[in-house]
């Protein structure tokens, strides 16, 4: 079976292609949503926007989290709204087909041991885990579980970098790659059920629970494995007065990583979550020139995002920048259209069609330099990233 990169095609090519899913009938796959928060919301909606699939029914130990599912979903579906009372049951429930596992980080791992039994297709959010001893035993289910598990990377699908991606490995645009660098300017952490988000015990940390989707495509970019971590993190400005239940906030804000790469590539981070606007940046330099792909949104309700990629490669057409934004309906749908193509992706998979999905040894490594970075910044040192896996207890299972 040949295999379907994520970046064989271009967003442009993408968006064109899924015009008429919504003419292909009844939905052929029914899901259970376990976690009916921000992130469970949303792969409710963009599920039923694609069009291949229906939500079955929904989990949630709170309350006032399936009171706003069942409003959202009344206001875009007719279909019924079925809530299990317990996760055995929803699990074991023989109309559904597949489960998305969308609670909060620091749950994803005991979940998966509750459901693990089923043997159903399952879709996990990131970060896999917030420890990387759990990523490990994760990583280990994964390579005998009998159906598909796909990670939640959905940057993956950001239209600027799909055509990135497109442009350095499907056209080898740039040559051989030489640096990569990655940026996100943002606003600080939402509110989250219990704000379980602010807090470290709980996220797994800023750079595990918010970047592990830009390690994930600097890990691929760079296309060879990590060798040595350096960060420096704090928490500047974000609720740093903080407290919930009489435990104070101890979450980063702002974060510099830098990587280096076993092929000579060499790479960097910057994060910053006391912005007021959303700005992310993907700089890749090659031996022919530069890529830039950028996006600008916004948390204000009713904001378009914007999102564009410059080729800046003698001759090239997008070489003073081109549009690459996902059109309506797909841009407002998650993540600026990137959930909508993730959930194409983890569909085609339930039919048998081959697919470059996130999977869970390449979550591992994402979270591998996330917790390097963290390390290494609270210490001080340069991290050698096979001694720190060894450590973790790691060896084992990620190769270099």
């Amino acid at each position: 079976m040949t295999r379907s990169h994520f970046y064989n095609e271009t967003s442009t090519e993408r968006a064109e292609r899924v015009k008429d899913y919504s003419a292909q009938g009844e939905p052929g796959f029914k899901l259970l949503i376990v976690g009916c928060g921000m992130i469970g919301r949303e792969h409710m909606r963009v599920a039923t926007l694609l069009g291949r699939a229906r939500i079955h029914g929904v989990y949630d130990v709170d309350a006032n989290s399936i009171s706003l599912a069942q409003e959202e979903f009344a206001k875009y579906s007719a279909q019924p709204f079925q809530v299990y009372q317990d996760l055995q049951t929803g699990c074991a429930d023989p109309e559904v087909d597949a489960i998305f596992i969308c609670t909060p980080n620091f749950t994803h791992f005991d979940v998966l041991q509750q459901i693990k039994h089923s043997g159903k297709p399952l879709f996990i959010e990131k970060p896999m885990a917030t420890r990387l001893q759990d990523a490990r035993s994760m990583l280990l289910l994964a390579q005998d579980y009998p159906g598909i598990i796909q990670l939640g990377m959905q940057y993956r699908y950001k239209s600027q970098y799909l055509d990135a991606f497109h442009e350095v490995k499907q056209q080898g645009s740039l040559g051989a790659i030489k640096t990569v660098t990655m940026s996100e300017y943002r606003p600080p952490f939402l509110d989250k059920v219990k704000q379980w988000n602010k807090f470290n015990e709980y996220s797994g940390g800023t750079l595990v629970e918010k970047c592990c989707h830009y390690f994930d495509l600097i890990n691929l970019m760079a296309g060879a494995r990590v060798e040595t971590v350096y960060a420096m993190s704090g928490q500047a400005v974000n609720f740093v007065d903080f407290e919930y239940e009489g435990r104070q906030s101890d979450i980063d804000d702002h974060a510099l990583v830098v990587m280096r790469y076993s092929n000579g590539v060499k790479a960097s981070f910057t994060l910053n979550m006391f912005s007021q606007e959303l700005y992310e940046e993907l700089g890749v330099t090659g031996e022919k020139g530069r890529i830039l792909a950028t996006e600008r949104s916004s948390f204000t309700a009713g904001t378009r995002s914007k999102a564009s990629i410059m080729v800046e490669v003698a001759g090239h057409p997008a070489y003073t920048g081109l549009d690459v934004t996902y059109p309506d309906p797909i841009e407002p749908s998650g993540h600026h259209g990137a959930t909508f193509f993730e959930h194409e992706a983890f569909i085609d998979q339930l039919e048998g069609k081959a697919q470059d999905s996130a999977t869970c040894e390449q979550g591992l490594w994402a979270m591998l330099v996330a917790s390097a970075a963290q390390h290494s910044a609270a210490t001080g040192e340069v991290v050698a990233a096979k001694d720190y896996a060894t450590a973790q207890g790691l060896a084992d299972v990620l190769a270099w």
